[in-house]
């Protein structure tokens, strides 16, 4: 698989990464041997940058990552995981200094390591200044407790602040065929400033599979269950919608994941999408997407069977939007 930098002076990682929110079951119920199995898919077919959370099934998913670590034993993984959300009821962020520092030892417990290449601040607490996070970050690179930090949902503006301070080496936002916020100044400012952009749902929380989803199958506990965008009359008019791009995809011979996969790594040598599943089944239908390269007229159909907001529906409840920065 071909290889992109993480952020300047970053590690060399795999073009596409695997997150693993999905191994704590927010899609779903799941089980160890499932998660897995699904990383040895993907490491085999060379992912070798793994995206976790101690949230995730509130430290399930970086326990599953550690047990495989310690059972396979893999050469050249580099791991990232992230903190600052608490769950409720209510939910809160907390990006204090002890927070923070007693997170990340609760992650390495769990992922048995002493260090993570790359540490996110989930979401942004408002309440503490930007620059008072970015030091209390830059303090644990100098322990060796990461290698890195990077910033999840954030504005350009807090992404300048923070680097201004010590430079961030990447950041993770939403980005997919459609959910295009980035475009309107992140990706800019990413590159000039040499970080690493790190897109999460790719793939639209599946809606850009090879079928849609259904959203009358989703278990409980699904949070699709409760956005917008997976809710009638949103979701009926979004299935339309992207029934172009399936048949584009058809026609040539391509996956509808891979096709909306090869679009984002079109985006820019600094883009690494982290696709998120816990089947090796589901996979393999997207892992070859670095094998599509497309050409200005390709891209330029794509981007009339979908044009930037074509999607009915906001991508959160307003529940779920309160950590996301809103910029524009």
């Amino acid at each position: 698989m071909e290889k992109r930098r993480l952020g300047a002076g970053g590690p060399m990682v795999s073009a596409i990464g695997l997150g693993c929110m999905s191994f704590g079951g927010i899609y779903g119920p799941t089980d160890e041997e499932t998660s897995l199995r699904c990383l040895d898919a993907a490491y085999g077919r060379g992912v070798d940058f793994f995206d976790t959370a101690n949230i995730y099934g509130m430290g399930v998913s970086e326990a599953v990552l550690g047990k495989w670590l310690a059972s396979r034993r893999p050469e050249g993984v580099t791991l990232a995981s992230k903190c600052g959300i608490v769950p409720g009821p209510p939910r809160r962020y907390d990006n204090s200094g002890a927070h923070i520092r007693a997170e990340l030892e609760a992650s390495l417990r769990r992922l048995g390591r002493d260090h993570v290449e790359l540490y996110y601040i989930h979401r942004r607490q408002q309440e503490i200044p930007v620059e008072d996070v970015a030091g209390t970050l830059s303090r644990l690179i100098e322990e060796g407790k990461i290698g890195g930090y990077g910033l999840s949902e954030v504005a350009p503006a807090t992404l300048r602040r923070a680097h201004a301070v010590h430079p961030c080496r990447a950041v993770q936002n939403e980005y997919s065929l459609w959910t295009r916020l980035p475009e309107l100044g992140l990706l800019r400012v990413c590159t000039e400033l040499g970080v690493g952009f790190v897109a999460f749902s790719p793939l639209g929380r599946g809606m850009f599979g090879d079928h849609p989803p259904r959203p009358e199958t989703f278990p409980k506990g699904d949070f699709r269950r409760v956005t917008p965008r997976f809710m009638e009359p949103n979701f009926s008019a979004n299935v339309a919608a992207t029934e172009g791009f399936r048949a584009f995809a058809r026609e040539r011979g391509w996956s509808v994941p891979a096709l909306a996969m090869a679009w984002v790594l079109a985006r820019g040598p600094d883009v690494i999408p982290i696709p998120g599943t816990r089947s090796a089944g589901n996979l393999m239908g997207w892992i070859d997407a670095g094998d599509i390269r497309l050409g200005e007229a390709e891209m330029a159909e794509i981007e009339r069977l979908l044009p930037a907001g074509f999607a009915w529906g906001d991508r959160y409840s307003d529940a779920q939007a309160s950590g996301p920065e809103r910029y524009c």
